[in-house]
């Protein structure tokens, strides 16, 4: 699967991928994070804008999962990731990842890091697989714990969260 930057104009289709990418988590009782809305098209913008939005592309260009990040506390920060249902299990979550590694270290930032459900299959278990490590909580920078100020204020905090660390 090729990775390029997104486009302003793909944003409502990266929005309709994590919708049905977040339907997972209804099957393992989170109904409220599968009927959550995603970021908004003008919330997704600037993203797009800083350089930081990336778009798995199936053989026709269209999107079929993505990435968002973020600088933070001098890391690349994992804000969002979503593939679509109908193109998982087959490495295009760890592609887009590898894809953002690299812009990492093209950039001198030291570590990718990300939040996550602790206990969902396919969040900390899989993120661990990629060589994400948890970061305690005495440990977050500023920024990382705003992030997780915000997931709090979000309701995200109903379920075991952590915050990951992949060394680069």
């Amino acid at each position: 699967m090729r990775v390029r930057e997104a486009r302003v104009e793909e944003l409502p289709l990266l929005q309709e991928i994590e919708r049905a990418a977040g339907r997972c988590f209804a099957e393992v009782g989170m109904a409220e994070i599968a009927a959550d809305e995603p970021l908004s098209v003008e919330e997704l913008t600037p993203f797009v804008r800083a350089g930081l939005a990336r778009v798995a592309v199936d053989g026709t260009d269209r999107p079929v999962a993505y990435l968002i990040a973020e600088r933070i506390d001098g890391a690349l920060h994992v804000e969002q990731v979503s593939v679509h249902p109908a193109h998982a299990r087959r490495g295009v979550g760890r592609g887009l990842l590898e894809h953002l590694a690299a812009l990492a270290v093209a950039e001198g930032a030291p570590a990718l890091t990300l939040t996550t459900f602790a206990e969902v299959p396919w969040n900390a278990p899989y993120y661990a697989r990629c060589g994400f490590r948890p970061v305690p909580e005495d440990a977050l920078g500023p920024g990382l714990r705003a992030v997780r100020a915000r997931e709090a204020a979000h309701g995200l905090d109903q379920w075991p969260r952590l915050v990951m660390r992949r060394e680069l």
